[in-house]
């Protein structure tokens, strides 16, 4: 079975990567078919590219290395950071403006991994537009 794929990439700078990495991940959906009738998927799909961009700046001090990839059923986000270091969750105190990104990256994402090698850590997160998971369910 082939499988076709298509896919963007990019690296953000921790200098105001979080923004423009908002802003690249949106255009590049709009090009794909199903986001126009699902931009609660849209949104989650964004909030999650600046979860991930914002916990490499923050706790990695690193740059990230963003890889958007669509492969016909699912959308994967993966977000490469150079501290192997893996992202834990956190119970935030009441009011406390940070420690929660883990959190939304699991209730938004259908799936999550993350993965460590020496050489940093890269969290992937996948969504599946409700076109995908409706042709699953009729099969």
């Amino acid at each position: 079975m082939a499988v076709k794929a298509m896919g963007w990439a990019h690296s953000f700078p921790v200098s105001g990567g979080v923004s423009a990495g908002r802003r690249w991940t949106r255009r590049h959906l709009e090009s794909l078919a199903w986001t126009a009738e699902e931009p609660e998927t849209v949104d989650a799909v964004v909030l999650t590219v600046s979860e991930l961009l914002t916990n490499a700046h923050i706790h990695a001090h690193s740059d990230a290395h963003l890889v958007l990839t669509w492969d016909g059923d699912r959308l994967q986000v993966s977000v490469h950071d150079e501290d192997p270091t893996l992202p834990r969750r956190r119970e935030p105190e009441p009011g406390a403006v940070s420690g929660r990104g883990v959190g939304i990256v699991r209730m938004l994402a259908d799936e999550w991994d993350m993965t460590s090698r020496g050489h940093g850590k890269t969290v992937t997160a996948c969504f599946r537009p409700a076109a995908a998971r409706r042709r699953d369910e009729g099969d």
